[in-house]
């Protein structure tokens, strides 16, 4: 009868073994199958992106202008942009005599410089580009010696003098304007006046220089002009919203604490547990139950 009564509940403890690796396979299968099914949804997506970014490639209208085009080039496909966005927010100081709303001294300061510096570093290389045309000289040369030729503008002095240091940013700097903003604009002017003389070295067309130039300063002010309604726009929000944000993240706790979660992805061995079954001692889990 013991021996009956011991088969009746090895059989039992079979079947609740059973049904609970069947329990723990289907969940893997549905986890399984939601991570393929994720797979192939952001598959999806990527080549949905990729469609798109081809497709806007194929689609870019150019300029009639090749000043313009390479312009935008350099605004697109450059950091330039970024460096003086994040130059130019980063100047959040009011000073006393600064208004309460709208631009501060050191981001005025910081744009009027990043745009001065751009003029003063293109004019050189203007100049470098207009030297090659022919020009006719008609003028009438009068040359005139007085007792000291040094002093005659024209005189070229070969003589070596002692070198003075120059404070670069001294040197850049505009008279009356802050001088974090300066600092600042003199910084992330170095970080892309490479990039701006490149694009400019390429064009040799007078229109073409003469749009890049002036359409460049437009773009950089009306960037400045974006970045500062930008600014604006970021005011910290009514003490209301927080209190409302802190009410529904605390909204979970009304569904009450014994309330059953979701089932969750369970881990599982990699092989399979049909095989663990086979290794499993029904005597050893009896006397651990009883």
């Amino acid at each position: 009868m013991i021996e009956r009564k011991k088969f009746i509940e090895e059989l039992k403890l079979r079947e609740n073994i059973q049904g609970a690796l069947k329990i723990i396979l289907e969940k893997r299968r549905r986890g399984q199958r939601r991570v393929g099914k994720n797979e192939h949804k952001l598959r999806l997506v990527i080549q949905d992106l990729l469609k798109e970014g081809q497709s806007a490639v194929a689609a870019a209208a150019r300029h009639d202008s090749t000043g313009i085009n390479a312009l935008e080039d350099l605004l697109k496909n450059s950091n330039v942009l970024f460096v003086i966005e994040t130059g130019y927010k980063s100047l959040t100081t009011r000073a006393e005599d600064d208004p309460e709303e709208g631009q501060t001294a050191q981001r005025r300061s910081y744009e009027n410089h990043i745009l001065s510096a751009v003029k003063k570093s293109l004019a050189p290389e203007e100049s470098r580009k207009s030297a090659g045309e022919d020009v006719e000289i008609t003028e009438d040369i009068d040359i005139a010696i007085s007792d000291k030729p040094e002093d005659d503008p024209d005189f070229i002095d070969v003589e070596e003098k002692e070198e003075v240091e120059v404070d670069e940013k001294e040197e850049f700097g505009l008279d009356g304007e802050d001088k974090t903003g300066r600092n600042r604009a003199f910084t992330d002017f170095t970080k892309i006046e490479k990039d701006i003389l490149t694009a400019f070295d390429d064009l040799d067309n007078r229109a073409d220089i003469t749009l890049f130039e002036e359409y460049l300063i437009k773009n950089l002010a009306l960037y400045f002009e974006k970045y500062e309604a930008e600014l604006a726009s970021d005011a910290e929000a009514p003490p209301e919203a927080a209190e409302a944000e802190a009410n529904l993240g605390g909204a979970g706790d009304e569904l009450g604490g014994d309330e059953e979660m979701p089932d969750a992805v369970t881990e599982v061995p990699e092989f399979e547990l049909q095989e663990a079954a086979k290794y499993l001692n029904i005597e050893d889990v009896l006397n651990n139950l009883l």
